[in-house]
């Protein structure tokens, strides 16, 4: 409750602050429906207006829409936590100079593998390769634990699979019908301590909330990876996944409009193990992106205070002290 009222005072300080120093004029931003970006976003929001005056508009968007926005419109001005693994015109468009890469926002980049509890990899720590994994079947519950179809991880996963020949090797692949039951079989298995063995994504609340280990497979390897992801690769062979590159991205009028804005942003960046525990937190406690994002400004002050100048920093010390 105590968060929950705080939030609220701090939601009735973004309405008053841009009227008490109007230092920077409008600014529009994505709100992507994932959690990460949403966290994101707010804490861009509190911190662009209450520490540089912005009147700041939230965009509701997702990748597509959001570069087919920026491509034709030049809007909104600051795209949040673009995953550019998945957006084949990112490149494009930063090379016509339609959009300008300013930071990694997520600084150890979005991460997708295989992964088993890590207190199965402390019992048996031979299950922290696949070679251990297929020599010891039995261990991870002879089951892998895969993405629903449709996902692009299910053509991946499968023919990793296929590439590792694991049903030969006494592992069944188990596919969820989707993302909620992929991440209840992770808490069902810990709340037992049972075995687990299948992929998951970070940054997310369930790796927030659940130590996992990383399950080394094979070297990336562009060529095989590729291949893997089309359904009908005829010659699979094992390769890790890439780790994604993910960014914030604006249009290139703001930087000559609100360059502390970009300075801003150019600094803001989270690691994985921080947004994963204020995705645990939030999911814990059936809170909202906003409230999130006050949890993570009370928490982490030490971080998001350097991403700011100097006279942000003091307009913000009355509010977060």
């Amino acid at each position: 409750m105590k968060n929950k009222l705080t939030a609220v005072a701090f939601a009735a300080a973004l309405g008053t602050a841009s009227a008490a120093h109007a230092d920077c004029g409008e600014v529009s931003i994505t709100e992507m429906d994932w959690a990460s970006s949403a966290v994101v976003t707010h804490v861009a929001n509190f911190l662009m207006t209450n520490g540089y005056g912005c009147t700041v508009q939230l965009v509701p968007s997702s990748t597509t829409p959001a570069m087919a926005s920026i491509a034709e419109t030049g809007e909104p001005d600051i795209l949040t936590e673009l995953w550019t693994n998945s957006s084949p015109v990112y490149e494009d468009l930063v090379a016509e100079n339609k959009l300008v890469e300013l930071t990694h926002v997520l600084s150890d980049g979005g991460v997708e593998a295989w992964w088993i509890p890590a207190y199965l990899a402390e019992e048996y720590p031979e299950l922290t390769t696949i070679d251990g994994i297929l020599a010891n079947p039995e261990l991870v519950g002879g089951q892998f634990h895969d993405c629903p179809a449709g996902w692009a991880c299910d053509v991946v996963n499968n023919n990793n699979l296929r590439a590792l020949d694991a049903a030969g090797n006494g592992l069944e692949r188990f596919q969820h019908g989707s993302g909620e039951t992929l991440a209840a079989a992770i808490a069902a298995a810990y709340e037992s301590k049972a075995p687990w063995f299948g992929y998951y994504w970070a940054p997310t609340s369930v790796l927030g909330q659940y130590p996992m280990v990383q399950v080394e497979v094979a070297g990336f390897d562009q060529e095989a990876h590729t291949c893997n992801g089309d359904p009908e690769c005829t010659n699979p062979q094992a390769s890790a996944y890439p780790t994604a590159k993910v960014v914030t991205a604006v249009a290139p009028g703001l930087l000559e409009r609100e360059p502390e804005i970009v300075d801003f942003l150019t600094n803001m960046s989270f690691t994985n193990a921080q947004m994963g525990e204020v995705l645990a937190w939030q999911d814990a406690n059936g809170a909202s992106y906003e409230e999130a994002a006050v949890y993570f400004l009370q928490n982490y002050g030490d971080v998001w205070g350097n991403w700011l100048n100097d006279d942000a920093r003091g307009k913000l010390a009355a509010l977060l002290q």
